[in-house]
Order: C-alpha cells, then sequence, then structure tokens
C-alpha cells in the first residue's frame, strides 16, 4: 500500500492553491477599511472568485481523492492476482534505475 506521508506534486499543489485563497481572504478583510464606491465593487468581486475558486477546489480535491483510491485499489488487486509477473516488473525497474545511477 502507497506511504500516506508521500506527497504527490498534485497535493502539494493543492496546498499551495488552498494557502493562496487563504492569503486573499485576509487581504480582503485588511481592506475593508477602504472607503469608496469602488472598494466595495472591488471587494464585492474578490469575494465572489474567492468563493467560486474555493468549490472548484473542493470539487477538484473530492475527484483526485477518488481517483487516487481506485487506483491504489486496482493496482493492489492486480499485484494480488499476478505477484509473480509484479515481482518481475519491480525487479526490471529497480535494474534499470541501477544502470542509470550507476551511469554518469
Amino acid at each position: 500500500m502507497a506511504s500516506k506521508t508521500e506527497k504527490t506534486a498534485q497535493e502539494i499543489l493543492m496546498e499551495d492553491f488552498q494557502t493562496l485563497v487563504s492569503d486573499t481572504e485576509r487581504l480582503l478583510e485588511h481592506t475593508a477599511t477602504l472607503a469608496g464606491d469602488q472598494a466595495d465593487e472591488l471587494r464585492g468581486q474578490i469575494h465572489e472568485s474567492l468563493v467560486r475558486a474555493r468549490e472548484t477546489l473542493k470539487l477538484t480535491q473530492d475527484s483526485l481523492s477518488e481517483r487516487s483510491k481506485a487506483a491504489v485499489s486496482s493496482t493492489e488487486e492486480y499485484v494480488q492476482a499476478n505477484p509473480w509477473q509484479s515481482v518481475g516488473i519491480a525487479a526490471g525497474v529497480g535494474f534499470l534505475i541501477g544502470l542509470l545511477a550507476t551511469r554518469r
């Protein structure tokens, strides 16, 4: 089974996007002291964009989670159904990595 502590590029991207949204929300709160119709309109637009971004982020996160669980499940099923073939593939990949690591 895959290690839960390893982070994929998608997870790192999701975390960075969440940080961006949080920072933008804090910026929006700090601009609340600005006055004027344009400032109010700008805050409204930023708020709407943040709401849409959070919804998109949640949908993407759920989709990625479901797909990764399905991939892990199908990989585990394949390895259990074909253990010797899986060992052979792993040995071949290890051999290739070893060859590449020794070449300079």
